[in-house]
């Protein structure tokens, strides 16, 4: 799959609320789907359609320990955007210097001042 699909499928999950803090919680370490879905007022269907967009996106593994279903972070999940967003944000920061230094040369002169 292209890089900027990967992308568009992580900055997809992390459009919806209710996935970025179910990501939030797992920061803490692996949970049940039952612990996450305690969290929430939905079902354990919708609870696993969050989960299954998150895993499709590669934010997270979802394992089967025993009888239990565990989900815990992808530690590279958000590698790949986050070099996206820095990539960009030099970009723009080199921009608004640029235009910063732009206007700065060709601000008017206020009487009283030289």
């Amino acid at each position: 799959m292209p890089a900027t699909d990967e992308l568009s499928l992580v900055f997809g999950a992390l459009a919806d609320p209710t996935r970025r803090d179910i990501l939030s919680r797992l920061r803490t370490g692996p949970i049940t789907v039952g612990e996450l879905a305690a969290n929430y007022s939905m079902s354990r269907p919708a609870i696993s359609q969050h989960l299954a967009v998150l895993e499709g996106a590669g934010l997270i593994v979802r394992t089967v320990n025993a009888q239990w279903r565990e989900c815990r972070i992808r530690e590279a999940g958000l590698d790949d955007a986050q070099a996206w967003v820095e990539r960009h944000r030099a970009e723009w920061n080199e921009r608004l210097d640029f235009l910063g230094e732009h206007l700065m040369k060709h601000q008017p002169r206020r009487e009283g001042t030289r």
